[in-house]
């Protein structure tokens, strides 16, 4: 492998390592008040306008939280609205102090 081939390569390598490092996971969002637990039972940013790294985080849970909704709707022969009120109630009690959730008129609030 020529030299230029593989300084590309670990180029490459270290801005796939650094882009990993730069996503968020939700703990540390929630601990930075970066999202919160909106009243729809999805996540949900605290602030106007987030980063892209919070905006991605956002969908990837609230894909993962609609599939399965969308299950516990069906398995139970309920709504989907009826549990994503019942999960949003659940996780407003689970949130921790310090970390943010949506009343029921849209508000922030931090526990």
């Amino acid at each position: 492998m020529a030299f230029a081939t593989k300084k590309i390569l670990v180029f490459v390598l270290m801005f796939i390592a650094a882009q990993s490092a730069w996503a968020i996971d939700i703990h540390s969002a929630k601990n930075e008040g970066l999202v919160g637990e909106a009243n729809t039972g999805y996540l949900a940013s605290v602030n106007s306008a987030p980063s892209s790294d919070v905006r991605a985080l956002i969908a990837e849970v609230n894909a993962k939280r609609e599939a399965e909704f969308k299950k516990a709707a069906q398995k139970t022969s309920t709504t989907l609205p009826q549990i994503q009120n019942r999960f949003y109630e659940i996780a407003v009690k689970k949130t921790k102090p310090g970390h943010y959730y949506q009343d029921a008129n849209g508000n922030w609030r931090k526990k």
